[in-house]
């Protein structure tokens, strides 16, 4: 605990959007899913622009991370693979193209948990790709102000996933690594796709819009979603995640990362 501290009050907070309650002790944000409060918070580690600037290093266990979420996404230490958190287990999808359960012990330098509770839901209309689901879905929300965790599950007609390998110190930018990735598509696969839809005004914090990674039912396969195939008369769930809590290093290269520079151009590309 002692790499990173907790943006805010003293030593924590928790960003309030209407009507929850601020967190301003290190000991609550520590107890974060042990009260019903706690379920309404997006946990977060590390800014998605130090991840895009080679800030690879893992800060925080993942042993600690499942204490503040069952459902979220994220990377390994040295952007070893892609992290899907589902029903709070902590699954590792790798560029070896296979699906491995984490150990508590292994870490991470970024990465957003939630509690999910369904609070709304959409149900698809027609066929869609990634662009016309994420545009699509996007009017459809009650807003466009507001955090929402998302899952869905299904069987999708086609499905392309990447895992990053393993980075190697000095480390890349997190667009020079992704060349170097590996890229699988699947037919007719049944699983589910996790992820967030964050605000505009998360950009620099982290993927404004939607973030989607995907894990088959059989744990076979998996990854970061960069296009896929969602049938009609899909469910698409959303629990909507009024409040923020942020972990960063306090130590390491993220103490010396610019991140004045507007990267939004480049992720978009890391995206996709």
């Amino acid at each position: 605990m002692d790499r990173k501290f907790f943006l805010g009050i003293g030593l924590a907070i928790v960003l309030v959007f209407a009507g929850t309650a601020v967190y301003t002790s290190f000991a609550n944000l520590q107890d974060a899913g042990r009260t019903t409060a706690d379920h309404e918070v997006l946990y977060q580690v590390s800014t998605i622009d130090a991840l895009m600037q080679g800030v690879f290093d893992g800060v925080e266990p993942i042993g600690e991370i499942r204490k503040h979420g069952n459902l979220g996404i994220g990377t390994f230490d040295a952007l070893d693979g892609e992290m899907i958190v589902l029903d709070g287990v902590v699954y590792q999808a790798k560029a070896d193209g296979h699906i491995y359960t984490a150990a508590d012990s292994q870490t991470t330098p970024f990465a957003t948990v939630t509690y999910f509770n369904r609070d709304h839901s959409a149900i698809t209309d027609s066929p869609m790709n990634l662009s016309v689901f994420t545009s699509t879905m996007a009017d459809l929300l009650p807003t466009g102000n507001m955090v929402y965790a998302v899952r869905m599950h299904g069987t999708f007609p086609a499905m392309k996933v990447r895992a990053i390998p393993a980075q190697h110190k000095p480390y890349p930018t997190l667009a020079n690594a992704s060349v170097n990735q590996s890229v699988y598509t699947f037919s007719d696969t049944t699983g589910t796709v996790i992820g967030f839809y964050t605000p505009v005004f998360f950009k620099g914090i982290n993927v404004a819009g939607y973030h989607l990674h995907f894990i088959s039912d059989d744990r076979k396969t998996g990854g970061h979603i960069l296009d896929l195939t969602v049938p009609a008369n899909t469910t698409v769930e959303y629990d909507i995640t009024p409040g923020f809590a942020m972990a960063l290093p306090t130590s390491g290269d993220f103490t010396g990362v610019d991140l004045s520079q507007d990267l939004s151009g480049d992720l978009a590309k890391v995206e996709k």
